[in-house]
């Protein structure tokens, strides 16, 4: 065999065990757990279940194996942990019932990360967080979020209706959810932005004006944030809510979701 079949069969091999190399190293990256960052400090009204929503959501991850979370609580974690350089640890953010103005280190740079691919979940009071008055009069949270907390009234159970029974947040659900929570009603209906997923057809009986008569509330929600995802759910006040498997299954799916492990971008 002349030498220069020696040398093509030897640079044939080390191609072959290079590319081999790459698809392992692929493989054991698509094996990975999604890194989830769960931020549970607020700067403004602190709700009670935030405790046991990280309880949960630890449970959560500990069960479905395909994502991990890091707990942010406080901060100074919030400054450690959301830095542009901490960020690319992580896959997705979780904002478990987050008020206010954070502090985020760079609010620009947070959100070009989710614009960049990757994802976010809101829970509940996720609305209520960087509200433009807080913030000089910037929408770009609210924009990314998808909606705006504006005002609730006294918890209510409601009669939600599922619009997207295919989304890996809603599969288990019927077509009608009877929950009893703290509702929430947004400065404005953003329904031509978003994939709606869950919603009211009427107003919550809530002690309001309104109650009872027909409308549009928003529930629950997805939306494509340029390559990445966002997912929101208006859920998530009361204890029971959170302890309910519907509710946990809920939330799996979202973040599944939000991480692309599941479903493809939203349809809107």
């Amino acid at each position: 065999m002349s030498r220069r079949v020696l040398m093509m069969a030897a640079l044939t091999a080390a191609v072959s065990l290079a590319i081999g190399a790459i698809s392992a190293l692929r493989c054991e990256a698509e094996a990975a757990p999604k890194r989830v960052l769960v931020v549970s400090y607020t700067a403004g009204f602190r709700h009670s279940a935030i405790p046991l929503g990280e309880k949960i959501l630890l449970k959560l991850s500990q069960e479905d194996r395909d994502f991990n979370v890091t707990f942010c609580r406080t901060a100074e974690d919030v400054k450690r942990l959301m830095s542009p350089e901490a960020l690319r640890r992580f896959d997705a953010v979780v904002f478990n019932n987050t008020t206010g103005n954070l502090g985020i280190p760079d609010l620009q740079a947070f959100l070009n990360w989710i614009r960049e691919g990757k994802g976010f979940v809101g829970i509940h009071a996720a609305t209520d967080t960087y509200h433009p008055e807080q913030i000089g009069g910037d929408r770009s949270y609210i924009d990314m979020v998808g909606g705006q907390f504006k005002t609730h009234g006294a918890q209510a159970t409601v009669d939600i209706i599922v619009e997207d029974r295919e989304h890996p947040s809603t599969r288990h659900l019927g077509p009608v959810w009877k929950v009893k929570d703290e509702i929430y009603e947004f400065r404005e209906n953003n329904r031509d932005k978003l994939h709606v997923l869950m919603a009211l057809d009427r107003h919550p009986d809530d002690g309001h004006p309104e109650a009872g008569q027909p409308g549009d509330y928003l529930i629950a929600w997805c939306r494509n944030y340029g390559k990445g995802r966002v997912f929101y759910t208006a859920l998530g006040h009361r204890d029971d809510v959170w302890e309910s498997a519907e509710f946990q299954k809920h939330l799996v799916g979202g973040i599944r979701w939000a991480v692309g492990l599941e479903g493809g971008p939203a349809r809107k």
